[in-house]
């Protein structure tokens, strides 16, 4: 591992999925999928790959964060960045000056995401393995060494980190045998984005349950007795024994969330997902205890900013289940403690995905945890959204809606050249052709 990077390259891509209303929801009702897509190259010629997720208008800003991050990495070598994970983790997140545009948040945290994730990348391939293989293969104390524990350690200390992670060995082989035979429990949102016509949702929703789909998510928030309407169509769709999620991607006030999820009860959702602001921990811990006997869960942590609060989340009883984000916290580091706290807490971990990448990093994550933390399946299933994956080299493998774990060298996270430079903004292909459509509208 002594190769030293030479380079850090950032590139701005986009998808036009608002033209169809993939990705449409009650906040976000236009999304452009994109990324802030990240190369490393090294002296060797190995290269690692990493990306973050937005939607659209902004993504310019996250490339000039990571460009800002860029002098951090270039000169160092990948032995000096592994050996002390946790110290290049801190270099990156605890820079004198820039940490005062987060600390560990918002654009800064997105940039720095998508920097690590290209790290691991290139550390996973210079071991030729996968990287969810890589961490399984890791010493517990090695993988406890990548974990930044400030600010953390009232919830999970690194000896109780290391406890959980010995503690799991038994019955580990058993475990990565039965994924790589089995693979990973899904669940698809693909079905019931909000700006789906009744008739492209039914069809969808006939075509999921044909591929085996039992879990299936519904976009709500917009309006209530359209949400009524189009739950009791996706239950009647689905039947009463298959599972039900609902998502309003934080929508209401605290209030409004128990009247108007107390409403949509009748369907038996397992979770409403995002139901309020994700900075509020009390409202959500308010929101959990009023729907407790209604049997539905609260879910959040797609736009949970860092460990703190996910740590505060299950320290106030917030959340019934974590649902970890590759690209909104700090890569493969920062998940790797949210994914200890929540075993320690007993919460499951129901990984969010979608978007451009998302579904191909997340799996690596999720495994890691059946096989090396949680050991369970109960409760517990990583989201899947059938969009973009034919633009990248290793897309993910889904086989009776289970997530087959990935055999290629890497985070899955290499775009196909041709699709970066067709989607790069705003100078690609794509983007000169919608542009030149709109100058003849």
């Amino acid at each position: 591992m002594l190769q030293r990077v030479i380079s850090l390259t950032v590139r701005d891509v986009r998808f036009q999925t608002s033209l169809e209303q993939h990705g449409s929801d009650a906040m976000h009702t236009d999304p452009d999928y994109s990324a802030a897509y990240v190369v490393i190259d090294t002296d060797c010629g190995l290269k690692g790959f990493g990306l973050t997720f937005t939607l659209g208008k902004g993504t310019e800003i996250v490339v000039r964060a990571v460009d800002a991050l860029a002098g951090l990495v270039v000169g160092k070598s990948l032995q000096e960045i592994v050996s002390d994970f946790r110290g290049f983790y801190r270099l990156l997140t605890s820079d004198g000056q820039m940490r005062w545009l987060g600390p560990e948040k918002g654009v800064i945290h997105l940039a720095t995401a998508a920097v690590l994730n290209a790290v691991w990348d290139l550390w996973a391939r210079a071991e030729d393995k996968p990287l969810w293989k890589l961490l399984v293969d890791m010493d517990p104390k090695q993988i406890v060494s990548c974990i930044d524990f400030r600010y953390i350690t009232d919830a999970l200390t690194e000896e109780e980190a290391v406890d959980i992670l010995v503690n799991a060995q038994e019955g580990k082989k058993r475990r990565e045998d039965q994924m790589l035979k089995e693979g990973y429990p899904a669940y698809t949102t693909s079905c019931a984005w909000l700006g789906y016509p009744d008739q492209q949702l039914k069809q969808l929703c006939t075509d999921a349950l044909e591929g085996g789909w039992t879990k299936f998510k519904v976009k709500v928030g917009a309006d209530l007795e359209d949400d009524i309407r189009r739950c009791r169509l996706i239950r009647q769709m689905i039947g009463p024994n298959n599972t039900l999620m609902i998502d309003a991607n934080q929508r209401w006030d605290v209030g409004e969330a128990i009247s108007w999820v107390s409403r949509l009860s009748e369907f038996k959702p397992l979770w409403i997902e995002e139901p309020t602001s994700p900075d509020d921990i009390l409202g959500h811990a308010a929101i959990s205890k009023a729907l407790a006997p209604l049997g539905i869960g609260v879910a959040t942590g797609e736009q949970c900013a860092n460990r703190v609060m996910f740590k505060q989340f299950l320290q106030a009883s917030a959340l019934q289940f974590v649902q970890i984000d590759s690209c909104r916290l700090g890569s493969v580091n920062e998940n790797l403690a949210v994914l200890l706290m929540a075993h320690k807490f007993n919460v499951p971990v129901c990984p969010h995905a979608g978007g451009v990448g998302l579904c191909e990093l997340v799996q690596h994550l999720i495994l890691f945890d059946y096989i090396c933390v949680s050991a369970s399946l109960s409760d517990r299933m990583c989201e899947y959204v059938d969009h973009l994956h034919e633009h990248f080299v290793n897309p993910v493998v889904i086989q009776d809606a289970h997530y087959m774990p990935p055999k290629d060298p890497g985070y899955s996270c290499e775009m196909l050249e041709s699709s970066v430079q067709r989607h790069q903004y705003p100078e690609g292909e794509a983007w000169k052709a919608a542009h030149e459509q709109m100058t003849k509208a």
